[in-house]
């Protein structure tokens, strides 16, 4: 399991002192010990190896070993982690705004476009069930169910077992809903297809009312059609030998 490592701007904000110290290590020509640092900050050295642990637990600072100079122990020196400062804010929004509006422009491929993509992310993130398996309706429901819960829509099931619809209470790009719904809410049904293809549901996505209701969207489901069962290829004919 991953962790998620804390910026070097939230190390800073954490405490002053430890912010302090950060900026002395930035401000150095090279990698300081704990004493080093001690004295350009001011404080006892046990202090900042406090902080320089914290630091590094956070991910804003590298522990690195040095030989030493002459006889004795090698020497534990402290450098900020190189590579852009990953503190501040961050534009996904509007990154999602430029692209958004560069597909609407496209005109009417642009539906379909973010319906495949919405049904190949629906394939990719559903829960898979055991091998051998076909979900029945109520079973497919509940995964998507539960997908679409992860994925931040709130939703509930309505409308008996298996449900007739989803009522979507939140959603979790509301403001790219509202300004580009004509996309962002076939992605969504897109979504549900390829989720419920990928588990062979007799069961599939028909429609998805954006702000169906004045706090939620409504997702309706049904008996998906029937698919004909494959063909078996004519028996291979022989040419007849005569003696």
């Amino acid at each position: 399991m991953s962790t998620s490592r804390t910026s070097p701007r939230r190390a800073e904000g954490t405490s002053p002192r430890r912010g302090e110290v950060l900026a002395v290590l930035r401000a150095a020509e090279g990698p300081l010990g704990v004493t080093e640092t001690a004295e350009r900050v001011g404080v006892h050295p046990n202090t900042v190896r406090f902080h320089l642990d914290a630091l590094v637990e956070e991910g804003a600072v590298e522990r690195r070993t040095r030989p030493p100079s002459g006889r004795g122990r090698p020497r534990t020196v402290y450098a900020p982690r190189p590579g852009m400062d990953r503190g501040g804010t961050r534009g996904y929004q509007l990154l999602a705004r430029m692209l958004l509006s560069r597909l609407a422009a496209t005109g009417s491929e642009a539906r379909s476009a973010v319906m495949e993509t919405g049904q190949a992310w629906g394939r990719f993130l559903v829960e898979q069930p055991e091998p051998y398996r076909r979900p029945t309706p109520a079973d497919a429901a509940t995964r998507l169910v539960r997908l679409l819960d992860d994925l931040g829509f709130a939703p509930d099931a309505e409308g008996g077992t298996p449900p007739a619809r989803i009522r979507l209470r939140h959603c979790p790009f509301l403001e790219l809903a509202e300004e580009h719904g004509q996309l962002v809410c076939p992605l969504h049904l897109g979504l549900m297809q390829g989720a419920l293809a990928e588990l062979g549901a007799p069961l599939t996505a028909t429609g998805l009312e954006p702000f169906a209701e004045p706090d939620a969207c409504l997702a309706h489901l049904a008996p998906a059609p029937q698919q004909p069962a494959p063909q078996r290829p004519a028996p291979r004919q022989t040419a007849e030998r005569h003696p």
